[in-house]
């Protein structure tokens, strides 16, 4: 028999990522709230830079990003020759993966964390540390305690993905003026946007050098189906970052399209203003049902169910109606589900429906506070 490549340690391990569902079968026009998509799609002007990009299929694109970087460091106010570009901010968090952690190092990520924490490092060979969080936040006291002298990097969401929640700038300065230099301390602020008067982490940045900052364009730029994504970080880290990074990892279309969308604050205001004012009537009717949620600082709220049974009988109800939502039991909360915070008409009907499935005498205490 024919001996076969045997793979990197570590890859194996990664269990397939599955993505929110976008279909039901048997059912023609559902409502997607699975995935975190913004409703109200890109800017138009993006949309418009897209739709040029096609005369220029022929080209290659520009290697060094620096139009699209440029605009990131206007917008934001920072120095664009310390932001990377990336398909999406995966690719930024793998590259980070790469850089600093291999085999016989460690990488914390946080018990209900971002799923890509822990496939990049283990990718990278690294051992992924899950530490505790307290009530479905972030604990920085967890997380110095399970540093060693073989810890690399250390992941946060903030606001965190799938429950939402937020870990204040007085404990990130905490945890990042404890850390060891050598470890890397990882921001994810893909949903940094929904914030109001939040800059993700830039802030820290220039203040810790070990520290990074990660965005994306997947969620209030309406840009997920381009896959972009930024990181933000010292001059020493970003040059180490682009030593991994292929020369054309972003098309053409992509830097026109998110070049476009980051500078349209107007259309970046309306989305924000609407997921607030949707983000808090949907908690709200939610808890009228008897179901509550953690409040939220991104543009989904996590319902927490009496059990998971509960969840999972609501989830398949909503289904046979035509609403997707998501199961997050992978993220060590089968009791919940995470819900998109969708245009009016879509917050609407999954609150009235979930109002439905519990009048009709579905069992199950609710969860503690």
């Amino acid at each position: 028999m024919t001996k076969l490549p045997t793979p990197q340690p570590g890859i194996m391990d990664i269990e397939l990522y599955v993505g929110g569902a976008s279909t039901v079968e048997g059912v023609a026009n559902v409502i997607k709230l699975s995935s975190n998509e913004n409703p109200w799609g890109p800017s138009p002007k993006a949309a418009e830079a897209f739709a040029r990009a096609v005369h220029d299929l022929h080209r290659y694109p520009n290697t060094d990003h620096a139009a699209l970087r440029a605009a990131i460091g206007e917008v934001h106010g920072l120095d664009p020759d310390q932001i990377i570009c990336g398909v999406g901010s995966d690719e930024i968090i793998t590259f980070l993966c790469q850089a600093y952690a291999g085999p016989g190092d460690e990488v914390i990520h946080t018990e209900h964390g971002f799923s890509m924490y822990r496939i990049s490092a283990l990718a990278a060979g690294a051992m992924p540390v899950e530490v505790p969080e307290r009530d479905r936040v972030v604990d920085v006291d967890a997380i110095l305690a399970a540093v060693t002298p073989a810890t690399r990097l250390v992941f946060i969401a903030n606001p965190a993905n799938p429950t939402g929640t937020m870990v204040g700038k007085k404990e990130l300065v905490r945890l990042a003026t404890a850390l060891p230099g050598e470890v890397v301390l990882v921001l994810d602020g893909a949903y940094a946007e929904f914030v109001e008067e939040f800059d993700g982490g830039a802030s820290l940045v220039n203040r810790f050098p070990n520290v990074v900052m990660t965005r994306t364009f997947s969620k209030i730029y309406g840009l997920g189906g381009l896959r972009i994504g930024w990181g933000y970080a010292s001059r020493e880290i970003i040059e180490v970052l682009n030593r991994l990074r292929g020369p054309f990892n972003l098309s053409t279309a992509q830097l026109a399209a998110a070049e476009a969308a980051v500078r349209d604050r107007d259309h970046v205001a309306r989305c924000h203003a609407e997921n607030a004012r949707l983000r808090v009537w949907l908690g709200n009717a939610l808890a009228e049902h008897g179901v509550r949620c953690d409040a939220s600082s991104a543009n989904f709220v996590l319902a927490r169910f009496g059990s998971r049974e509960e969840a999972e009988a609501c989830d398949a109800y909503l289904r046979g109606e035509g609403v997707i939502v998501r199961r997050v039991a992978g993220y060590k909360l089968p009791e919940a589900l995470r819900i998109t915070v969708g245009d009016e008409a879509s917050c609407r009907r999954v609150a009235h429906l979930i109002g439905l499935f519990r009048n009709a005498g579905v069992t199950g205490a609710q969860g503690d506070d």
